[in-house]
């Protein structure tokens, strides 16, 4: 049988984690009454608080870790240059709160997870990174299972609550098909993946999807063709597009993607924006200074940076946190004809 974890005991009182840690150390923040609850339920399943992990983190480093993960890039940086921008926000925030931030490069396939188990490296850890969600999720349970406090950049998972910052990628998604819809296209296609493994992208198409229903059209005539976030995939996937059908709107889920569309439009000789119009994602620098500057959607880093850090040193102190979603911000330029 699997051990049973503060979550679980989290999920059967209703309450968030943050609280079961604070009512089983007896913190006066948490009333009598739901103290004697969580310490039955913790006790029907034998949980035991480890003492070590506790002691650990009330013997502050005065150190937070941010893990950035490798991607897959078409250079040798191996860094979605959308998580460099995020960065010096994130060093702000943590020097001006009083810490120091221990930034460590880490390949999602290795146990990074499992280094901070023993280790009095950092309080607490950042992670920032896409890649497969399904590979990534298990070592996010073990974390958790270790009692480890951590915030991660992504979308929101009700398995996992609290834990995450991100955009409301649904929003946006919405927001680039509207735009795309006003200025008269009718024949849509998707560049990006679209299942579990990238959630954030999926939330994205199914923006796409809702804004194309709103608007008296049929979600099943949008043409779909996968692509992960970099250029070459773009490019790769919009040749396969072309070859199928000739959309009048492309939405890329993310602006690497967009660029290798457009590099591949241009080279069939299609005209960018008066035969396709292009949106991105992501508003990374390099898409102001492409050719055409490129229609993008927005995610405000600085404040993202800045509540990953607040978020953090709420747990490593039992208080609530919760899930935050930012709002995105539509950066018409002129991919999109506008």
């Amino acid at each position: 049988m699997k051990k049973a974890t503060s979550f679980d005991i989290a999920h059967m009182a209703g309450v968030s984690q943050s609280t079961v840690s604070r009512a089983l150390s007896d913190s006066p923040l948490v009333n009598q009454e739901t103290r004697d609850r969580i310490k039955k339920i913790a006790e029907e399943l034998n949980y035991k608080v480890d003492k070590n992990a506790s002691n650990l983190r009330k013997q502050r480093s005065q150190t937070l870790a941010l893990l950035l993960f490798e991607d897959p890039t078409s250079d040798d940086s191996l860094i979605n240059p959308f998580f460099i921008s995020m960065l010096a926000s994130i060093t702000k925030a943590t020097t001006e709160a009083g810490y120091d931030l221990l930034v460590s490069f880490q390949n999602l396939n290795d146990d990074w997870h499992a280094v901070y188990k023993d280790s009095s490296k950092a309080d607490g850890l950042i992670l920032l990174g896409y890649g497969s969600y399904t590979e990534y999720e298990h070592k996010l349970e073990q974390l958790e299972e270790q009692d480890i406090r951590f915030t991660r950049w992504g979308a929101p998972d009700l398995k996992h609550p609290g834990i995450t910052v991100g955009s409301d990628n649904f929003k946006g998604g919405y927001m680039a098909t509207e735009h795309l819809l006003q200025l008269g296209r009718k024949n849509f296609a998707f560049v990006g993946l679209t299942d579990d493994s990238a959630p954030e992208l999926q939330a994205r198409f199914l923006g796409c999807i809702a804004a194309l229903e709103d608007n008296g059209l049929s979600s099943e005539d949008i043409i779909k063709e996968d692509a992960i976030s970099i250029e070459n995939s773009g490019y790769d996937a919009t040749l396969n597009l072309i070859n199928r059908a000739i959309p009048d709107a492309i939405f890329c889920a993310s602006d690497l993607i967009a660029l290798g569309c457009i590099r591949a439009l241009q080279e069939r000789e299609i005209k960018v924006p008066e035969d396709i119009a292009v949106v991105g994602y992501d508003n990374i620098q390099i898409s102001e200074f492409f050719t055409p500057p490129l229609t993008t959607v927005s995610q405000n880093t600085i404040d993202a940076g800045e509540l990953l850090v607040k978020n953090l040193l709420l747990m490593l102190n039992d208080e609530e946190v919760s899930d935050i979603l930012l709002k995105p911000e539509l950066i018409v330029r002129k991919s999109s004809g506008n």
